[in-house]
This record gives C-alpha cells, sequence and structure tokens, in this order.
C-alpha cells in the first residue's frame, strides 16, 4: 500500500449548515452561557476527548488554572462536544482559543476568509482505527465487497477517512454505484451494530476502537497511521480568534508555555497521565474508560505541540476532491495562512526546543 496515502478527512459537508446551527450541540458545561469576558480572562473551549488531554488534564489538577493565575489571568473553561459549536463561540467572541480538530479549524478559517482564526500550535496526531467483526473473514480489501461499514456521522473526520479508503483501494459506495455500504451512527449505536453484527466494521476514533476489540469482538484491520507518512496525522490543534492573538500575545505565550509542558509532562508520565485523565472525564460527563481499553486507545494516539502542517493541508485537498469542501467552482482550499506559530516557536527556543516550520 502507497504509504503516503492520505485520507480526506473533513468534518465540513456545507460550511453554511455550521452558520445556521449556532449553538445547537453544546449539551455540555457552560457553553450557553458565555459572556464577553475581561482582559485578563482566558476562555478556553474543549472537548472531554482523548485528542484533547492537555486540557482535560490541565484543568482536571488544576496546573492550567493555576500557572496562568501567577500572571493574574484566570482560566475560563468552557465544555463542547461538537466542532461547529467551537467555531461558531469564536467567532461570536465568546471564547478566545480552543483546542479542536483540524477540520472545523479549516472551515473556519475557510468561512471567514481567512481573517478571523489562526492555529497557534498542535495537540494530538493519531488515534483512529478501521475495526472489523474478528468472526468476518476479512484479510484484504477485496473481502470488503457487499460489507456494511459505519461512521460516527456523514462528512465527518472518520467518514471521510473510511470512504477515501475505500475509494483508493477500488471500492465504491452503494449511493455511487460500488459495492460497499456506508452508514452513519453515533458511537454508541455502532457498538451495539457491532455486537448485534449489523454490521461488519467501522472507522472510529479512539477510545472507542479499544472499546469495540473489547466488547464487540472486533480486530482491528488498519491503524490510520500506517497510512501517513512516518505515521503521524493532526487530529487536534490549538486555535485562536486573530484579533485575540493580536491583541494578547503574552496571554497567548503564557498559554502556549503551559501547553508545550503538559504535553511534555504526558509523554513522560504515561501512567499518571492517563489516571488523571480518566479523573477529568469523570468529572465532565460522569463515566471513565476501563484501564485496559484506555492504554490501548492511549498507545495509538501522540500528545504534541507539532500541528503538523502538512498533513492539514492534505486532509483539507482530500476533502475539496471528495466535494465535501468547496471554495469556488475550480479553487482549491486556500489555507497558506491558517497558521500563526510565532508564540509557539519563541517558546519552543526559550525551552530550547526544536522550532516548528
Amino acid at each position: 500500500m502507497d504509504p503516503k496515502l492520505s485520507l480526506g478527512i473533513s468534518s465540513v459537508i456545507v460550511i453554511l449548515v455550521i452558520a445556521s446551527s449556532m449553538f445547537h450541540n453544546l449539551p455540555l458545561g457552560n457553553a450557553n452561557n458565555i459572556t464577553d469576558a475581561a482582559s485578563n480572562v482566558l476562555r478556553i473551549g474543549y472537548f472531554p476527548n482523548l485528542n484533547h488531554a492537555q486540557a482535560v488534564i490541565g484543568l482536571e489538577n488544576g496546573d492550567f488554572q493555576k500557572t496562568l493565575l501567577k500572571d493574574g489571568i484566570t482560566v475560563e473553561p468552557h465544555v463542547f462536544s461538537a466542532g461547529p459549536s467551537v467555531i461558531e463561540a469564536l467567532f461570536a467572541n465568546q471564547i478566545d482559543v480552543a483546542y479542536i480538530g483540524p477540520n472545523p479549524a479549516i472551515n473556519g478559517y475557510m468561512v471567514s476568509d481567512g481573517k478571523d482564526l489562526k492555529i497557534i500550535a498542535g495537540a494530538a496526531s493519531g488515534g483512529a482505527v478501521f475495526v472489523v467483526r474478528d468472526d468476518l473473514v476479512i484479510k484484504s480489501p477485496k473481502d470488503f465487497t457487499g460489507k456494511k461499514f459505519a461512521s460516527p456521522q456523514l462528512g465527518n473526520t472518520q467518514d471521510i477517512s473510511l470512504r477515501s479508503y475505500l475509494l483508493r483501494i477500488g471500492h465504491k459506495t452503494k449511493e455511487n454505484g460500488g459495492d460497499v455500504e456506508v452508514i452513519s451512527a453515533s458511537m454508541p449505536d455502532i457498538l451495539t451494530l457491532f455486537l448485534k453484527k449489523q454490521i461488519d466494521g467501522a472507522w472510529v476514533p479512539e477510545p472507542w476502537g479499544s472499546i469495540l476489540v473489547k466488547e464487540a469482538n472486533g480486530r482491528i484491520f488498519l491503524d490510520e497511521r500506517t497510512i501517513w507518512p512516518d505515521g503521524k496525522f493532526v487530529t487536534a490543534n490549538i486555535v485562536a480568534r486573530t484579533d485575540y492573538l493580536k491583541s494578547n500575545p503574552e496571554t497567548i505565550n503564557k498559554l502556549l508555555r503551559f501547553h508545550v509542558d503538559e504535553t511534555l509532562w504526558i509523554n513522560y508520565h504515561k501512567d499518571l497521565a492517563i489516571q488523571t485523565f480518566n479523573s477529568g472525564l469523570k468529572k465532565l460527563t460522569g463515566k471513565t474508560i476501563p484501564q485496559d481499553e484506555l492504554r490501548q486507545a492511549w498507545s495509538r494516539i501522540e500528545f504534541t505541540y507539532d500541528p503538523i502542517k502538512s498533513s492539514l493541508l492534505k486532509l483539507a485537498n482530500d476533502a475539496y476532491d471528495l466535494g465535501f469542501l468547496v471554495k469556488g467552482k475550480e479553487q482549491q482550499p486556500g489555507l497558506s495562512g491558517i497558521y500563526d506559530l510565532t508564540v509557539l516557536n519563541n517558546v519552543l527556543k526559550e525551552k530550547g526546543l526544536n522550532t516548528i516550520f
């Protein structure tokens, strides 16, 4: 298989849908009641997701708050459950920065004509797998004919990954005259469908891959890292409002100093990081992930401050080629200005770490 195969990963089917659904998906936390903050308050959005571990852990153990409070900055966390809602809150001047997936970041940048959003750091790489039922004879792509696979949502990250992969290996979906059916379902429903043997496989984010393996007799057919150069592809970034970034460079500097330190701490203290993440997850959702499942999921994700720029640009082009991202009739996504890594690189220089270009 071509090691440079990249999968179009996109959570944007129609950007206008995002714009028309403002705050429709904000069931967690206090995101519905956000108001303009004072200059000494940093309002940060994040998800209770594995690839947002720096935020979940840093806020759970209090390090995030204590670090910035030393400089007179109060951290105001806002928990979300959907990328479009984060972008809407960012544009409405209701949060200042956010941990978010690559495709909502792309969407936000494009819908604002490149004016209102910048990616200022990376957060996570990897953490997506294609799981099939272990009771089926699926040894190679030729065995996909007639199979039924699932993804979490039409047009989302894993859905585009799955459809792109199928197309690349010679299979079209049934709606396009092909021989493979792809359906969309929530992650809990995918687990149920797996258990009832009503689907043959699913392309899912972690920790759901580990859950399907442990609880639903699944088998990992493909770890998405294996089809990316060096096994790296962005799954979470930190974004900031452009105006906030320009007006508050020192606050952003302190934020990214903490983010880099927290990333390094997570990577050097895996056991404690897993424990702290689960503790934070319970406070946010009322649930935890079994330790063995969480450890397996953790092993397939890399926490990093590198935004892995080349992977995001390829993701955007793949989404465009598949018709899930539109920017004019013939113009491919123009993302040359989506990054501003100036502050991050200053922090990395201060810490004696390699800068990112």
